[in-house]
């Protein structure tokens, strides 16, 4: 497929493609970028400008674009089986992804459920908590809870748990609300006030709330550790410790959306590791994990659709019956497509032969090096904090708005060679688990260049 010129590319996409979390008429003067290549953690334009690819394309893209271990599981897979259905039948890489993926939370959660996209793993966990209430003659468990600023997506069952106004309040009409309560959000510390001590502070309003609502509520549903589209809220631990215990205490489930923060972004590959410790090889259970795990983004590498929840036997059982009412009632028709979960299988593969996690612990203290030297003592510059191969800070853009900024600061950011998006005020980065050393660099004199080009 090819187009004689990236102009023409850009204005048949202008007419035919309406694109997402997108106002098209700011377009006008914000040109589309016509990608036509990926190599690595860089994307190539129709005009052969290359960008460095700063936020892994919207979180998906762990081991760079065209990568070919995934490229050769993919047309291995291509000769085999593409796709079959998997209501009645099975097949070899849904029943390995599966396997291996329960046995990173130690056989705890066991029993994997597939979707598409990160929005329908979150309608998955939530009419699985629901459900199981009712198979289990709770039906009036039926409410959830979420935290202030919190995202789990844009369906309208999602957006019941997401608190982000612009994706909401549109939609109201169509959504059944949930609760919210306080965030631990660790930039709200009072003097002399450490992010654990807050993090006790947030969960108290949680035990308050769960105290009066138990017996309505199903669910409290969590980010683990950082709130990505609310501006890479990062809050401790403690704060999930003690959400865990507070629900086993109400009989509450809770459910750890890992879609942006799992597969090794905030430094182990489920972020609940850091609440729960590691899981021992050979572990057959492991306490203090949640009820359910969503993940999606990274787990295919960035090349298919693919998401998933994970489970426990619990949960599992209440579903165990003759009757098809007590079955649990989600599908589509990719559900478990073989070649998304062979991407999947690929990634998993690389994660363990390269030794990925380790390999980033040293890539996120040279990023964290390189944005102290430029940006700790910017004047427009604060909280900057990172988690893992996530690193964010927010500018003070003064009379600018912040969605003005963002788009100011989006195209000074390419026009330096770097896909950057910040969320409002705040720039983050987000990059490939690939980035040498002069790759970091790039990214963030790019980043800085960009920051001084959109400030003016």
């Amino acid at each position: 497929m090819s187009f004689p010129n990236s102009s023409e590319l850009l204005q048949r996409s202008l007419a035919a493609v309406w694109h997402p979390c997108t106002q098209m008429k700011h377009h006008e003067t914000l040109p589309l970028v016509p990608v036509v290549r990926g190599e690595g953690a860089w994307l190539v334009d129709a005009d052969g400008r290359r960008l460095l690819d700063g936020i892994s394309s919207w979180w998906v893209n762990l081991f760079g674009h065209a990568n070919p271990r995934i490229n050769a599981a993919l047309r291995d897979q291509l000769d085999t089986l593409e796709h079959v259905m998997l209501a009645g039948f099975t097949h070899p890489p849904v029943v390995e992804l599966s396997e291996r993926l329960a046995a990173l939370t130690g056989h705890r959660l066991g029993h994997a459920f597939y979707a598409s996209d990160g929005a329908s793993a979150t309608e998955i966990a939530l009419k699985m908590s629901v459900h199981y209430w009712r198979n289990s003659g709770r039906p009036e468990k039926c409410r959830f809870i979420s935290l202030a600023g919190s995202y789990h997506g844009e369906t309208a069952g999602a957006l019941a748990v997401t608190d982000v106004a612009l994706f909401r309040d549109a939609y109201a009409p169509l959504v059944r609300a949930g609760s919210t309560v306080p965030t631990p959000d660790a930039r709200l510390a009072e003097a002399g006030e450490s992010a654990a001590d807050l993090a006790r502070r947030a969960a108290s309003v949680l035990e308050a709330h769960l105290a009066a609502y138990h017996g309505e509520t199903a669910a409290l549903i969590v980010e683990p550790l950082v709130q990505g589209a609310s501006g890479m809220v990062m809050y401790d631990a403690e704060y999930l410790r003690l959400a865990r215990a507070l629900c086993d205490r109400y009989q509450v489930h809770l459910i750890a959306d890992e879609i942006a923060v799992g597969c090794g972004r905030t430094g182990t590959f489920f972020a609940w590791e850091q609440v729960a410790g590691p899981v021992a090889p050979g572990a057959t259970a492991a306490g203090g994990w949640p009820d359910f795990i969503c993940l999606s983004k990274g787990i295919s590498g960035g090349y298919l659709p693919l998401s998933l929840v994970l489970s426990t036997d619990d949960i599992y059982a209440a579903f165990y019956d003759d009757s098809a009412a007590r079955a649990f009632l989600h599908s589509h028709s990719y559900t478990g497509n073989p070649l998304a979960c062979r991407a999947a299988l690929a990634t998993l593969d690389i994660f363990r032969e390269d030794d990925v996690l380790v390999a980033n612990q040293a890539r996120s203290r040279h990023m964290r090096a390189l944005a102290l030297e430029r940006f700790a003592d910017h004047p427009a510059v604060g909280h900057l904090r990172q988690q893992g191969m996530i690193l964010a800070f927010d500018v003070d853009t003064g009379s600018l708005a912040a969605g003005e900024f963002a788009r100011r600061y989006f195209a000074a950011a390419l026009d330096h060679g770097v896909l950057l998006r910040p969320i409002g005020n705040t720039v983050y980065f987000m990059p490939p688990y690939i980035l040498g050393d002069d790759e970091m660099r790039h990214l963030v004199d790019g980043a800085a260049a960009a920051l001084e080009r959109a400030l003016r």
